[in-house]
C-alpha cells in the first residue's frame, strides 16, 4: 500500500507539469561522493575492504521541465547511480555491486538571461534499490532489494551553444533513506560484528555535467 501510494503521488506531481509551456530535456552524467556509515562498517569490519568516509560513484539521468511561471520550472527527474566495492584475500574474492533507480520531482526558481539561465531548488522522489553480493570462497550471488525516499538540493546553469542546445552543469546534494535490503526469503544483509542489519542511507555531493533542449 506505501509502494502504491508513493507512486500515485509521482505520476500525480508529474502529470501536472504537462499543463504549462516552455519545455526543456536533459542529458548528463556525473560523479556522486557518497556516505553509507552503515555499509563502511560492514565492509570494514567483515571483509579486507578499505573505504573511505566518502566513496566516488557514477550517477547518469534524464530529465524533462516544464515552465509553470516566469521564473519557476517544475522537473521530473530519472535518475540511475552505481558504485560496487570489491577486494581480495586468502579466502577468496568479495565483490559487492549495488544501484539505485531515483526517480524524482524537483522545483526550481529560474533566473534567465540571453543564452543562459540558473536554476535553484530541490525536491524528492521514491529510491529503489538493488544489491548484488559475491561471498569469498561462495560461488553464488546473493541478491537484495529494498524501497525508500530521498530528497535533492541543486544549482544549476545552461548555456547555449546553439539555439535551443545548452551545455548543462548541477551541483547537487543528496539524502537518500534507501533502507535495509532483503532476498526474496526476508533475509537481510547482516553485520555480525555490529549486530545490526546493514542499511544504506546516504549522503552525498555529485557534480553533473550534460546537453539540454529547449523548446
Amino acid at each position: 500500500m506505501k509502494k502504491q501510494i508513493l507512486i500515485f503521488f509521482v505520476i500525480f506531481i508529474c502529470a501536472t507539469a504537462f499543463a504549462q509551456n516552455q519545455n526543456e530535456v536533459r542529458a548528463s552524467m556525473g560523479i556522486e561522493f557518497i556516505s553509507t556509515p552503515s555499509l563502511s562498517d560492514y565492509l570494514e569490519a567483515n571483509y579486507p575492504v578499505s573505504v573511505s568516509s566518502f566513496n566516488s560513484a557514477v550517477n547518469f539521468s534524464g530529465a524533462y521541465g516544464r515552465m509553470v511561471s516566469p521564473n519557476t520550472q517544475l522537473e521530473i527527474e530519472l535518475g540511475y547511480m552505481l558504485n560496487s566495492f570489491n577486494s581480495s584475500s586468502i579466502e577468496g574474492s568479495y565483490n559487492m555491486d549495488y544501484n539505485i533507480f531515483m526517480p524524482s520531482v524537483l522545483y526550481y526558481y529560474v533566473l534567465s538571461g540571453s543564452g543562459y539561465n540558473f536554476k535553484f531548488g530541490g525536491g524528492a522522489g521514491i529510491r529503489f534499490l538493488s544489491v548484488t553480493e559475491k561471498l569469498p570462497a561462495d560461488p553464488n550471488d546473493y541478491n537484495y532489494s529494498s524501497l525508500g525516499y530521498g530528497a535533492i538540493l541543486r544549482a544549476a546553469g545552461n548555456t547555449a551553444i546553439s539555439n535551443n542546445i545548452y551545455a548543462y552543469i548541477s551541483a547537487d546534494m543528496r539524502y537518500d533513506v534507501n533502507g535495509e535490503p532483503d532476498d526474496s526469503n526476508g533475509n537481510k544483509i547482516y553485520n555480525n560484528i555490529y549486530n545490526e542489519n546493514v542499511n544504506f542511507n546516504s549522503l552525498s555531493f555529485g557534480v553533473h555535467l550534460g546537453i539540454s533542449y529547449q523548446f
